[in-house]
């Protein structure tokens, strides 16, 4: 699927997105949701945390606040309406979880969010964005999870990580705090960048290296046929959880290269 959208300096800028999302083999409800409004520059993935009453409320209150973002000026206004609307989705879960009077609901986050030639990836919890630029896959998101948080300060090594007993447990998801506590990464778009935005139901049976195998032989047709190899390998490994999966593909032109890129721990709505 291709959509295009023209800047307000007369270049052109197309995305081709994908967007697949199953239940998994051993789930019955599927707690995924997904989004994508390219013409607002902004594709989003929310996963209901898994065990929790109406974890699948969450996520779908998430891209339902994000359906309304409307047609932003630039990058900051995107990131604005963004954040407004996340904090939106936020008191609307804790509200939900007070009516239900049975615990903490919540929902992780990614997002991809575009305008001209400025990316920025926004996220609470452990799903995933990944960019393929040329035959480099850069893991764009940092988990918050506690195996994370114990592999950054080093008391654990990588090799204990892979069978810690609280490897899916995470310290950030929305609707759990009185405001959205995420991260953003931003920096330059360049011409044919991929962006893998994806549940933890996907990357729970995937090393990067294969990842970035199976990406690099696979970008050389259409995403969709893509999507569906990665859906159904995860299937075919467990599928234990449910999985979903955005990929965006970017052609730009004529565009300058912006000199910032970074991380921007913290980031909690204020712009």
């Amino acid at each position: 699927m291709m959509d295009k959208r023209v800047m307000a300096s007369d270049e052109m800028m197309s995305f081709e997105t994908a967007i697949r999302t199953d239940v998994g083999c051993v789930r019955t409800l599927n707690e995924d949701s997904v989004m994508a409004a390219p013409a607002s520059g902004l594709w989003v993935v929310a996963d209901g945390m898994g065990g929790h009453t109406a974890g699948d409320f969450a996520s779908q209150t998430i891209c339902e606040e994000m359906g309304t973002i409307g047609l932003p000026t630039g990058a900051m206004d995107l990131r604005a309406r963004f954040m407004a609307r996340l904090t939106a989705a936020n008191t609307r879960i804790q509200d939900k979880a007070t009516e239900l009077g049975s615990g903490t609901i919540g929902s992780t986050v990614v997002a991809l969010l575009i305008q001209q030639d400025h990316f920025a990836c926004i996220w609470s919890g452990d799903s995933r964005i990944y960019r393929m630029r040329g035959d480099q896959l850069t893991r764009v998101t940092r988990d918050h999870t506690e195996v994370q948080a114990l592999l950054d300060t080093g008391a654990i090594t990588p090799e204990e990580a892979e069978n810690w007993p609280r490897k899916n447990v995470i310290t950030r998801a929305i609707g759990v705090t009185e405001l959205p506590e995420c991260d953003m990464v931003e920096g330059a778009l360049l011409q044919g960048d991929v962006f893998l935005l994806c549940s933890d139901g996907l990357t729970e049976y995937f090393e990067d290296a294969e990842l970035a195998d199976v990406l690099y032989t696979g970008l050389h047709g259409s995403l969709e046929p893509l999507c569906d190899q990665l859906i159904s390998m995860a299937l075919l490994r467990g599928g234990k959880d449910n999985v979903s999966v955005i990929m965006v593909r970017c052609h730009t032109a004529g565009f300058p290269a912006l000199a910032i890129e970074g991380e921007y721990p913290e980031f909690r709505g204020e712009l």
